[in-house]
């Protein structure tokens, strides 16, 4: 059993990063760019107007401009503005380059072909210059930027339309247990409900946008051994719940072992989670997570979450971490680092009950963990901890 530390450690340095490919930015969310993107054009890439209102070719002596004609959005003709003279314009529309200030509409007065305004004007208002956001030539995204919908929207305003990125993981789980039914049937006594699929499954969708493929086994050495060694060679990482503690029935170690991987670890100094093993086979990485649930939640997010990241480009990096103060104590032996289920503010955290790790409830309400080193035996109110952050 080796500790937390020890585990993460060797996790970070065996994931090695996918490879690149190019894609088109409507399939790029989620991923993470494999180089330096150069922006193509100025943008904007004209003087463009900020306001609805009137371009005019101001001067301090003049008071009154005669308005000559009108630039929408998308008009390429360029109207040449003489002392005195305005050109009615739209947000967005291209800014006369013999224009100086634009004038939002609210500030003018018009009668007819003639305005004048209702408060001091300033020479240089409410014009983007030309590459005002970035010229043409510079860096526009840099390699190892994760492309969210904000980063995909401002390549595509640069008009660009494939990029290089870091290719996703192909990621399986595979459930295992005689007493899982799924749901939406009838429970029999000594059964439940398999909900861990759906759990792992979702984390994955919310942090990476990938739709895992889901396999399912029964407590059968066969069965599981043949599963798995057909999804390790169809998939990238494979998430394996349930089946890997030391009862009669938990085969999944023992049919790792059969089909070849190599073990990194089996159980980690934690609480809940303990009977994580990690594998890896033909650089396929492998996950055994503990049955429970909040034991398999755990698991995924302190050791799969940060090998899927470094897959993806990105660095060895989980939840976000940070500290606050406690509001509640908390008691435990020596031996095992806890991460418990905990709410949190900005300043405070507080420790919510039901802990064990067969119940999602607390998770399922909770917005932190909070950790309790292995050699503390308690932690009291008003103490800082180590907290990660959910979600």
């Amino acid at each position: 059993m080796i500790s937390i530390h020890e585990a993460l450690t060797l996790l970070e340095k065996k994931v090695n990063t996918l490879p690149v490919a190019e894609t088109n930015l409507t399939q790029a969310l989620g991923l993470v760019m494999a180089q330096d993107v150069l922006s193509p054009i100025d943008m904007p890439p004209f003087r463009q107007s900020a306001m609805d209102g009137y371009a005019l070719n101001f001067s301090n002596e003049i008071s009154s401009y005669n308005v000559i004609g009108e630039i929408a959005a998308g008009d390429n003709n360029q109207k040449e503005l003489a002392k005195g003279e305005a050109a009615r314009i739209f947000t967005g529309g291209a800014v006369p380059n013999s224009a100086n200030t634009v004038i939002q509409q609210e500030l003018v007065l018009r009668d007819k072909n003639k305005i004048n305004f209702t408060k001091e004007i300033e020479n240089n208002q409410n014009i983007r210059e030309q590459g005002e956001q970035i010229k043409s030539g510079e860096i526009a995204l840099s390699k190892g930027t994760l492309l969210n919908p904000a980063a995909l929207g401002y390549l595509a305003g640069l008009g660009i339309e494939k990029i290089n990125v870091y290719t996703q993981p192909k990621i399986a789980i595979l459930a295992t247990g005689n007493e899982l039914v799924s749901p939406g049937n009838s429970l029999q006594h000594g059964q439940i409900y398999e909900s861990n699929s759906i759990m792992l499954s979702s984390a994955i969708k919310q942090y990476f946008n990938i739709d895992a493929s889901l396999f399912f086994a029964k407590d059968n050495l066969n069965q599981i051994q043949q599963t798995l060694e057909r999804i390790i060679e169809e998939h990238d990482v494979v998430l394996i719940s349930g089946g890997i503690s030391v009862g009669d029935y938990d085969f999944v170690k023992s049919a790792l072992e059969q089909i070849g991987v190599k073990e990194l670890f089996y159980k980690v100094k934690q609480k809940p989670g303990k009977p994580i093993y990690t594998a890896t086979k033909n650089e396929k990485l492998i996950f055994a997570l503990p049955g429970n649930p909040a034991s398999a939640l755990t698991c995924f997010l302190m050791y799969t979450l940060p090998c899927l990241k470094k897959l993806m480009g990105q660095k060895f990096e989980g939840l976000k971490k940070s500290t606050r103060i406690l509001e509640n104590s908390y008691t435990k032996k020596t031996g095992l680092g806890h991460f418990l289920k905990a709410t949190s503010n900005n300043k405070t955290v507080s420790i919510l009950d039901n802990q064990s790790s067969a119940m999602l409830n607390s998770f399922a309400t909770a917005n932190a963990l909070v950790f309790i080193p292995e050699d503390f035996e308690s932690v009291n109110v008003n103490d800082e901890v180590v907290v990660y952050l959910l979600g």
